[in-house]
């Protein structure tokens, strides 16, 4: 037996509420790809950042390549060969993507150097990344491949990936996966989370099982079902969702030549968006991170007021100027795709994250009823099964999962006539993302229209009714569900798709001007 890549040996990690980590042990031996599985807050986050020495454990060893170690940081853990993409990313939203990669990469590289191997890794794995861009231009999707670009300009011996694939399009994994399975036969050893169960069958060849912060099980995942997988995490299968045919209502969003050229040098340019959603169904919109689904959802939600009026139609109003808070006073809830920032505020409690949204706690005079808010936090965490310490727990403290399933239980509980959702069950295991895509259907039958734009193609086929694909900033015609294929959307992702006549018809890849200092619109936060 080789000697093993990384021991780890009855880890703990307590934090003032939760055990995040009791006495863990893993071993993972060169060139494995070996998963970490678990429901969300079982562990998994912390006992990787342990790894990364970005969080110190209470107790337990850590041995690499046969030799007892102690990562104080990040910085010795990438001197030992470790590498690590957080599910939560960290770029400084105004550097650029080669000044962001540059900073973990040392200074015995140019940054001209640094850019050149950003093209050079982005080409060989088909990750397209401009490395001029500022980070703060880029979509959740295009973040994501920064960051695995710049663990792979580290040559690392262990690579530790934290939800690699939730932004990304399956044929972008299909090419990550060569990828992977490349480093590994180079005895690069991979550490991959993922709540995507037949990813980790497909790719990995071992598997360590967390829940509530202990190891529950092993197995090699190729011999076990997406099933039998769920059962050891979350100890039982998830329930299968109800999909009742209905009759829509009445349009509530009404979208016609929705046309806004974009606002920064890397945006994308919206060319005559034209969109309908009734009371009762759910549409879906698929396509390619970063082909104008940020611009076109800053325009729906009122963050981008710069529309026609009559553009956005919200139950026969025109609401294209008017600003976040007086469309939701009409109805209309969003879930934004980045939830630490714009979907919760990190550093406040869950109560008082409900204010970013909710005015249900405010009383005459601007007053807040805090108990009432507290009440209202509490429902919300127990209705959406939310892992947390309770109201007064701050957002950042959450796992990934835990924090999106409080958001979207958030603007559920609103009871809105237009829901707006994007990535609903990004990085949520597989017993959280049935319960949204529930709720989802749930609102649905109730009557409410439901907007969902993902990335997650078995995601859409699974709750929408009808289906659109947006490219270079342009949106397809719908198409039911029923009639549609994964490999029919796939292609209109690229670009091609036929038109409203039957024509084939092609994206328009022009560019509009940019616009002026003086045409830009404010964009306005939740609150």
């Amino acid at each position: 037996m080789s000697i093993p890549r990384l021991q780890l040996a009855h880890i703990t990690k307590r934090y003032p509420s939760v055990v995040a980590n009791s006495d863990v042990s893993l071993t993972v031996q060169p060139g494995e790809i070996h998963a970490v599985l678990g429901e969300n807050g079982a562990g998994k986050s912390t006992l990787m950042k342990i790894i990364y020495g970005s969080v110190k454990p209470d107790q337990g060893t850590v041995m690499f390549d046969g030799t007892p170690v102690h990562i104080a940081n990040p910085k010795e853990a990438r001197a030992l060969g470790i590498s690590m993409v957080f599910q939560h990313f960290s770029l400084f939203d105004t550097l650029t993507v080669a000044e962001n990669v540059w900073l973990g990469l040392g200074n015995h590289l140019t940054l001209s150097e640094v850019a050149g191997g950003i093209e050079a890794k982005a080409a060989e794995y088909g990750l397209d990344i401009d490395p001029s861009r500022p980070v703060h231009t880029l979509s959740v999707g295009e973040m994501q491949r920064v960051e695995i670009i710049r663990a792979l300009l580290g040559s690392p011996k262990l690579l530790i990936l934290d939800e690699p694939t939730s932004v990304l399009t399956p044929q972008a994994v299909e090419r990550l996966f060569v990828v992977l399975r490349k480093l590994a036969a180079e005895g690069c050893s991979i550490l991959y989370i993922s709540h995507k169960l037949h990813e980790i069958r497909e790719l990995c060849t071992a598997c360590t099982v967390l829940r509530n912060g202990k190891v529950t099980g092993a197995c090699n995942p190729s011999m076990e079902s997406n099933a039998s997988l769920s059962r050891m995490m979350i100890g039982s299968e998830p329930p299968a969702l109800e999909h009742h045919a209905r009759q829509p209502g009445a349009v509530v969003l009404n979208v016609q030549g929705l046309s806004l050229p974009r606002e920064d040098l890397f945006g994308v340019n919206l060319h005559n968006i034209a969109l309908d959603v009734r009371a009762g169904e759910v549409v879906g919109i698929a396509g390619v991170s970063g082909n104008g689904q940020r611009e076109f959802l800053y325009a729906l939600s009122g963050e981008d007021r710069r529309s026609d009026p009559d553009a956005i139609r919200l139950s026969g109003k025109s609401v294209g100027r008017l600003g976040p808070v007086q469309r939701r006073r009409l109805g209309l809830h969003f879930v934004p795709e980045e939830r630490l920032g714009r979907g919760a505020v990190p550093t406040l409690s869950l109560a008082q994250n409900l204010l970013l949204t909710r005015t249900d706690a405010l009383r005459t005079g601007g007053w807040i009823d805090v108990k009432a808010m507290h009440r209202q936090a509490a429902d919300i965490i127990s209705r959406f099964n939310v892992k947390a310490g309770g109201p007064t727990s701050q957002a950042k403290s959450l796992s990934g999962g835990n924090l999106q399933k409080f958001i979207v239980g958030r603007e559920i509980d609103a009871k809105p006539k237009l829901l707006i959702i994007s990535q609903p069950t990004w990085g949520v295991d597989v017993g959280a993302a049935a319960q949204i895509r529930g709720e989802i259907l749930a609102r649905r039958d109730e009557g409410c229209a439901v907007l969902v734009v993902s990335e997650e193609l078995d995601e859409l086929f699974e709750i929408c009714d009808r289906l659109h694909v947006i490219a270079k900033g342009q949106l397809s015609p719908s198409i039911d569900r029923a009639q549609a294929t994964i490999t029919q959307i796939g292609e209109w992702m690229s670009g091609l798709w036929t038109g409203q006549g039957g024509h084939a018809a092609t994206v328009d890849a022009s560019v509009a001007p940019d616009v002026s200092n003086a045409q830009q619109g404010v964009r306005y936060v939740q609150a």
